[in-house]
């Protein structure tokens, strides 16, 4: 009988580490919370939104339509067909204290509302409560019709209506209602209605969002039982069209690792086969040197050596441009001109040329001043040319042309050689083609990377015509900014 390990158990791990992670979890951002938080924002808004609506309005009608004056003038008219004392006294009290009640009830103000009546003719107090002399509130004098006025007693501010018919005298001092008062009852007063809202909001919003990340949640673990290596199309089959265009994406993208993949493993199997013929030549050659007894057979393979070493030296430098061209990271841009640049690349070139007699010119301004990738523009004349003069037959021409025409730069190679068919020419920019019946020695890799560095310096090449109706010609277009 075996025992399971303490590791094993979940009770074995500290509550601390537990709340830890549970801590973790809760921070992480998730995109149902935000929904969620989104929506109670979105009600806080409108509670506030909704308040000062109510808040303008009121104070609108405050300006416009006083209500104070309004309920004074009614009372005051009600009051004048009663002509006892005793009995207007005891209609303003009863007035009073239902008013008083019903502003309790609806919370509307701390502190009460205080009716004041006297007689007209003989300025007697006929009805007054007993709090109104102790705030000792200073009252408008006593005139025809009504106003409405203001005072602040003890740090609080009333309003007090004064009324005047030929029989009766209203006053009525009130609590003046300050902006703080009003927003905080209507505010007390709606947010009962949003929370009640609310829970009927917020719960279809989560489900919503739960149920509408369920596809994304598959999606990613269909991507997560994969293969390292398995780059097939991710087949998830979206119904949703939100979610359509991210599986396009993800199979595009996996379109474009499996095409980068083929690429490379065909590039790995050319690179290795254009090796093994000049190894398996400097094997024979090395051989030779060593076994022969003829001097002239000794100088005949070392000869044949040289120019196998020379072979596998250039194939090797051109694999090294072509993985420096590939990688992601670039140097940054360099100020130069292009014009006197040129010209130092083709003095390089002129020892072999003027060997086999290969006449070269450079049609160019005299200075051309811009900021480029170099090492990108090397890779692209220094191969072009060098490929024009070694196709060239002795006694031919090679012509190099470079302008400006508004944001671009356009170098062009042309000569006078055999050429390339028509069937070829699609062709050409492929790694490790070299078209049939050539002559010269390479490794089909140079127009490869003058395309590869076209490419990266956002440009491109094209095949064009050669000089006097024969041979082949490479255009190539460059985005560049100005030089200064």
């Amino acid at each position: 009988m075996t025992k399971r390990s303490a590791l094993a158990t979940p009770s074995a791990v500290p509550p601390s580490a537990r709340l830890q992670t549970a801590l973790r979890r809760l921070a992480e951002p998730t995109l149902v919370r935000r929904s969620v938080v989104s929506v109670t924002a979105a009600f806080v808004l409108v509670w506030a939104v909704l308040l000062g609506y109510n808040f303008f309005n009121y104070k609108q009608a405050i300006t416009n339509d006083p209500g104070l004056l309004k309920y004074g003038d009614a009372l005051l008219e009600s009051l004048t067909p009663i002509t006892d004392p005793a009995q207007a006294a005891a209609a303003v009290a009863a007035t009073n204290h239902w008013t008083n009640i019903r502003r309790r009830q609806i919370g509307l103000l701390p502190g009460a509302s205080m009716h004041e009546l006297r007689d007209s003719a003989t300025g007697q107090v006929v009805y007054a409560p007993a709090g109104l002399e102790e705030l000792d509130i200073p009252l408008p004098p006593l005139r025809e019709g009504s106003a409405l006025s203001e005072s602040v007693v003890q740090g609080k501010p009333y309003r007090i209506y004064a009324g005047r018919n030929a029989r009766w005298t209203l006053r009525i001092v009130d609590n003046k209602r300050t902006d703080a008062d009003y927003l905080t009852y209507n505010g007390r007063y709606l947010l009962p209605y949003l929370l009640l809202a609310a829970p009927f909001v917020l719960l279809p919003v989560w489900l919503s969002v739960r149920n509408g990340l369920r596809p994304l949640q598959q999606l990613a673990s269909r991507i997560a039982q994969r293969g390292k290596d398995d780059l097939q199309p991710v087949g998830f089959h979206a119904r949703h069209r939100e979610l359509k265009p991210l599986e396009q994406s993800l199979d595009h993208f996996l379109a474009q690792l499996r095409q980068k993949v083929e690429r490379e493993r065909a590039f790995v199997q050319d690179a290795a086969h254009e090796i093994r013929t000049p190894l398996a030549v400097i094997n024979a050659q090395a051989h030779v040197m060593a076994r022969s007894q003829s001097a002239a057979e000794r100088t005949q393979a070392q000869a044949h050596l040289e120019q196998a070493i020379a072979r596998t030296s250039h194939l090797a430098q051109q694999l090294l441009d072509l993985a420096a061209l590939d990688d992601a990271q670039r140097p940054a841009p360099r100020e130069l001109d292009v014009a006197q640049w040129l010209r130092g690349v083709l003095a390089q070139a002129a020892p072999e040329a003027m060997a086999r007699q290969i006449e070269l010119s450079l049609d160019a301004p005299d200075s051309l001043p811009a900021r480029l990738d170099l090492p990108a523009l090397e890779s692209i004349a220094h191969n072009l040319i060098d490929n024009a003069v070694r196709y060239t037959p002795a006694g031919g021409n090679v012509a190099v042309a470079l302008r400006r025409e508004g944001a671009l730069l356009h170098l062009s190679v042309q000569d006078d050689g055999p050429g390339i068919p028509a069937a070829d020419r699609d062709r050409v920019f492929e790694r490790f083609y070299r078209g049939a019946g050539q002559a010269a020695t390479g490794s089909g890799l140079g127009l490869a990377i003058v395309r590869q560095a076209a490419l990266r310096l956002g440009g491109q090449v094209r095949v064009c015509a050669g000089l006097g109706g024969r041979g082949v010609g490479f255009g190539v277009d460059i985005p560049s900014a100005p030089g200064t």
